[in-house]
């Protein structure tokens, strides 16, 4: 078997071992719908990227992800009764993008894969996974680096001192550079409970 195939079968796997009473179809459901989060976040946000980088250049960019981005990911949760956001193991804003342990695990993991050949924009997993607070179903989808991305999350070097100074203003704290085409920058994580 490809290992393609075989991490589909350790997903189902996991998922029938975490959602113990819930069939199939619910299972292959909740991964339609974590999906569809997780296309519409990206929809809007990069839809709205592209447009300000072609109006004004890579400077409203950072303010779209600054702002909008949040924006975004607050009412793509509500609407899907979940938390949707962008996560990372390299953050540019801790406060709002910073992994926790299970997205943690999953970032390594998708690194791993992407080091094996896998192309970025193809990996993703989900899980249900018991916590504390009760069961969830968790999904996490992988933000691949495109050419846009490059202005702002590519090497220092590269970048305008424009840029260099307003991400310096603006994330004081920022990790999120270095990046090359193709990298995985973080993931979309989709956590809905059950």
């Amino acid at each position: 078997m490809d290992p393609r195939t075989i991490r589909h079968l350790l997903l189902l796997c996991a998922l029938a071992a975490g959602a113990a009473g819930a069939t199939h179809d619910e299972r292959g459901a909740l991964i339609d719908e974590a999906r569809e989060a997780v296309r519409e976040l990206q929809q809007q946000v990069g839809g709205e990227l592209r447009r300000e980088y072609e109006l004004s250049g890579t400077l409203r960019s950072v303010m779209v992800c600054k702002y909008l981005a949040p924006e975004v990911s607050s009412t793509v949760s509500r609407r899907y009764g979940a938390q949707v956001k962008r996560v990372s193991l390299r953050v540019r804003n801790p406060a709002l993008g910073t992994a926790d342990a299970w997205e943690q695990n999953v970032l390594l993991e998708f690194d791993r894969r992407l080091a094996h050949g896998e192309k970025a924009d193809h990996i993703d997993f989900a899980e249900v996974v018991k916590e504390p607070q009760g069961r969830y179903f968790r999904y996490m989808k992988a933000i691949p680096v495109a050419e846009l991305c490059m202005n702002c999350h590519g090497a220092k070097e590269t970048m305008t001192a424009a840029t260099q100074a307003q991400l310096a203003a603006e994330y004081p704290y920022d990790k999120a550079t270095g990046y090359q085409l193709g990298d995985v920058r973080g993931a979309v994580s989709f956590k809905k409970p059950l």
